[in-house]
């Protein structure tokens, strides 16, 4: 669905490339996350994708077709949901979706279904200017489900949501994920991105530092070992390594003991991994 080999871009009068020459594929029903600092090219890339920079050096393809000559067919086959939503603040969300709407062909989703899903209904009838952020966000989504695209490309569709709502919208991206749209995500929340992504890419100045799935990367860049833990203990868990160890005496010993509360491998998180590529904290 979408195909990225050796893409460069470089800003008029920028001294150095946004983008240096990067390489990633994201398949049917597949859910792919971008991820990296602020500045790292993200952006670039996605505006790229939606045929909104032109002029790149390599070749980025989405649904098969070139996205510097992206047309009004290529964009009716797209869907779009930015961290800042823009809608008509005096229309009320109702309106706003009806209108939106009104400018695709084909089958579309029924929007008093999707408002309904999100948290929106009761709210249908009211000014989008009343919306809070969490609010406008869901109906963000809304927009870009509304046409049923078979590329979907969201910045940060979580952001500002509670746990009930971001777990909702994570649903439903999961869902027209499963009926065969290819999903392209930027984010900088690591649980949203573990939870919802088949696999991640971490940019890094402007060039692919990693990218697999979610749990081989947590693998990886983690340690081969298990910690098991007592809910009495005042000391520190203790850790096994996990080769030979169905047959290391002291931890058959460990499991013996009373008091065990669990054990656990030690994976590393994406947010770690993130620090460990970019050497950058998180927001």
């Amino acid at each position: 669905m979408i195909s990225v080999k050796d893409l460069s871009y470089r800003y008029p009068r920028a001294t150095v490339e946004a983008l240096k020459g990067i390489n990633f594929s994201v398949g049917e029903g597949e859910v792919f996350g971008f991820l990296g600092p602020s500045g790292a090219g993200k952006s670039t890339t996605q505006k790229i994708l939606m045929g909104s920079l032109a002029r790149y050096k390599g070749s980025a393809t989405v649904g098969g077709v070139e996205a510097g000559r992206a047309d009004g067919s290529f964009r009716a086959s797209i869907g779009v949901a930015f961290e800042f939503p823009c809608f008509y603040q005096k229309l009320t969300g109702m309106e706003n979706l009806l209108l939106f709407s009104s400018l695709y062909s084909g089958q579309k989703d029924d929007p008093r279904m999707l408002l309904d899903r999100l948290g929106l209904g009761e709210a249908a009838g009211r000014r989008v200017g009343e919306y809070s952020k969490g609010m406008k966000m869901r109906l963000n989504l809304a927009r870009a489900l509304i046409h049923r695209p078979r590329m979907l490309f969201l910045d940060e569709p979580t952001s500002g949501l509670d746990p009930a709502n971001a777990r909702t919208v994570r649903e439903l991206v999961l869902e027209r994920a499963a009926s065969g749209a290819a999903v392209f995500l930027t984010t900088h929340d690591m649980a949203a991105a573990d939870a919802m992504c088949d696999r991640v890419a971490f940019l890094v100045d402007g060039r692919i530092a990693s990218c697999d799935a979610p749990v081989a990367l947590k693998r990886r860049y983690g340690r081969r070992a298990v910690v098991v833990e007592h809910e009495t203990a005042v000391e520190a868990p203790v850790e096994f390594p996990l080769d030979g160890l169905a047959d290391n005496p002291a931890f058959l010993d460990e499991l013996r003991k009373p008091g065990l509360v669990g054990i656990r491998t030690l994976d590393a998180s994406l947010d770690r991994i993130f620090l460990e590529l970019t050497g950058k904290e998180l927001a």
